[in-house]
């Protein structure tokens, strides 16, 4: 077998994958502290990405600096939603937690869609490109603006690895996804540790739509595919576990780009389902099978 046609794959499954594990990244955090199955994270995705396109044809601003507004504006809307409806709906009741957040995500979800299609129309808008030209990579050729927005998701982990692991709010997250009550006896904020996940999760999703652009033009159902290649990977990797959705999402990118390349597009997805179906029947915690925050970064 010639050698390309297995590491031409591997490079752009590895390229594909890094935004999957981004994705996935904040998907995970937020199910493994604070128990929400959130259906509206590929909606702060979405905006990201307008976010984004905004700035950087509307104001002028550089790439670099289109894509911090896109993340923090992104945080910003995250910690208004979960204080007007998560906190909220912890003060009055916490029964049935799970399918009250999962429908209150799905509302969120048509809210923001909505809002941005009567606000922007349902065009398309995209810029050319961030950082125009190629690179060969081996025998293949790829746009400078899928291997930066590679580098910044891999930056951009390695930093939430570092924020989570080595730093006191980092830990009290951790401590949270492990013992809500636990946590709260040694003094941990409950209400604020979970307004800044949330607003966490939704920053790194906006930080993959902006990073994209020049690739996905910004559109109101754009969030739709990369929510459910987060759910896949989520689901691949056991739901909660931070860690493990890293190598989850380039696992992933791996295995659509060889059912891509060996059977044709049609078939990327209908693999990544048949896997998923697989885990579901005879390893449903995950792969990895560990749920936390904690768990996983050890």
């Amino acid at each position: 077998m010639d050698p390309s046609q297995i590491a031409d794959p591997i490079i752009t499954g590895l390229l594909r994958g890094g935004l999957y594990a981004l994705m996935a990244l904040g998907l995970a955090l937020v199910f493994g502290v604070m128990n929400i199955p959130n259906f509206a994270h590929g909606d702060f995705y979405m905006v990201g990405a307008y976010l984004a396109f905004f700035s950087f044809t509307a104001f002028g601003l550089g790439p670099i600096l289109s894509i911090i507004v896109a993340m923090f504006g992104a945080f910003i809307l995250g910690v208004l939603v979960e204080k007007g409806v998560f906190y909220t709906l912890r003060k009055r009741s916490k029964k049935n937690w799970v399918m009250n957040t999962f429908l209150l995500t799905l509302g969120i979800s048509i809210v923001l869609q909505n809002s941005v299609k009567m606000l922007f129309g349902a065009n398309y808008r995209g810029v050319t490109a961030f950082w125009p030209g190629t690179m060969q990579i081996g025998s293949i050729n790829v746009s400078i603006d899928r291997i930066v927005g590679f580098l910044i998701a891999i930056i951009a982990i390695a930093g939430f690895w570092v924020f989570l692991s080595k730093t006191k709010v980092g830990r009290s997250i951790r401590a949270v996804s492990q013992d809500e009550t636990g946590s709260q006896l040694v003094g941990v904020n409950l209400n604020w540790i979970h307004t800044l996940t949330f607003g966490l999760s939704c920053a790194v999703a906006a930080l993959a739509g902006a990073s994209l652009l020049s690739i996905t033009p910004a559109s109101p159902g754009m969030g739709l595919t990369p929510l459910y290649k987060s759910w896949f990977v989520c689901i691949l990797v056991g739901m909660g576990n931070v860690g493990a959705s890293i190598w989850g999402g380039l696992l992933l990118g791996i295995l659509e780009t060889f059912a891509y390349m060996q059977f044709g597009a049609g078939w990327q997805d209908a693999i990544s389902l048949a896997v998923i179906i697989l885990i579901l029947l005879f390893k449903p915690s995950g792969l990895f099978a560990k749920k936390g925050v904690k768990s996983a970064l050890e």
